[in-house]
């Protein structure tokens, strides 16, 4: 059994791959299903109605406008791939959520318009404040100790006090970002600690990321000492995702960590229906 639970596509702001092409990638790459996770990203990004009526609510990043998913279009479609692979390769429905303390209001709206549909939900922090990692803004004007803490200070609230997800997505995220290299794992472990026994407690789970290869980071992602901590503490529900925004990167290095998992004394992983986790070996 291969899934890739961390797919993007045309759909989202920061990819051009079409849907139809990705399954038939995934189809020739030998994966049994895929669960595709635009992004949204509220307090950053408007959604495409907002934008309609207000051209000037969406930042342009390399000379074009960027919103959420055009939800009107991305289900259907994501439905009707789902019809025309039907024995060849499951295709579930799933949104990657940027959450922030305070966007939570609009994503639990969002869940309650979408829910019917949806499959899957990555939690992901990509911005804290509306101050962005990649670009160095969150960073900028913070020692590293600083701007670790207040990463994973804000994941810990996230985890805390909102509820309509199913895993955390490359929870070390910072690490891509990180000027100053890379911060080591015990600074950061009684976060981490208490981040993952309120994700067991909830019966949520955590994603490996396999783009940990691409953005050329010296460990998995998260780190191994994270995933044994999860180990330690009970927690079962794994899922992989290459976070794919291109063909070369659709399921990459999914089998070889697989391998890595198992070694640490994994023996299950996840794919999700109805966003409910469903365990396979490993």
């Amino acid at each position: 059994m291969l899934a890739d639970y961390h797919v993007h596509t045309e759909f989202s702001d920061d990819s051009v791959y079409p849907l139809d092409t990705v399954c038939r990638d995934a189809i020739d790459r030998g994966f049994d299903e895929i669960c595709i996770t635009d992004h949204v990203d509220y307090g950053i990004k408007p959604d495409v109605d907002e934008f309609r009526r207000d051209p000037s609510l969406a930042p342009v990043v390399e000379g074009i406008p960027t919103t959420n998913v055009d939800y009107e279009r991305y289900i259907p479609a994501i439905m009707q791939a789902r019809e025309r692979y039907a024995g060849r390769l499951e295709v579930r429905c799933g949104l990657e959520f940027g959450v922030q303390s305070h966007t939570q209001d609009r994503y639990n709206a969002l869940f309650d318009r979408l829910s019917s549909s949806l499959d899957f939900i990555i939690l992901s922090i990509h911005q804290v404040g509306n101050k962005e990692f990649w670009t160095g803004e969150f960073q900028r004007g913070r020692t590293q100790d600083e701007y670790n803490t207040a990463y994973y200070q804000e994941m810990l609230h996230v985890v805390d006090t909102f509820d309509n997800w199913s895993v955390l997505g490359h929870l070390d995220l910072i690490k891509r970002y990180d000027p100053a290299g890379i911060w080591p794992h015990e600074k950061s472990e009684e976060l981490v600690r208490q981040i993952l026994v309120r994700t067991i407690e909830k019966g949520k789970g955590i994603e490996i990321n396999t783009s940990s290869f691409r953005y050329g980071l010296p460990d998995l992602q998260p780190c191994t000492q994270i995933l044994k901590l999860y180990r330690e503490l009970g927690g079962r529900v794994i899922t992989f995702g290459s976070d794919s925004h291109k063909p070369e990167h659709l399921g990459a290095h999914i089998p070889e960590v697989r391998e890595r998992l198992r070694n640490l004394g994994f023996t299950e992983f996840c794919t999700y229906r109805h966003m409910q986790p469903v365990f396979h070996a490993l």
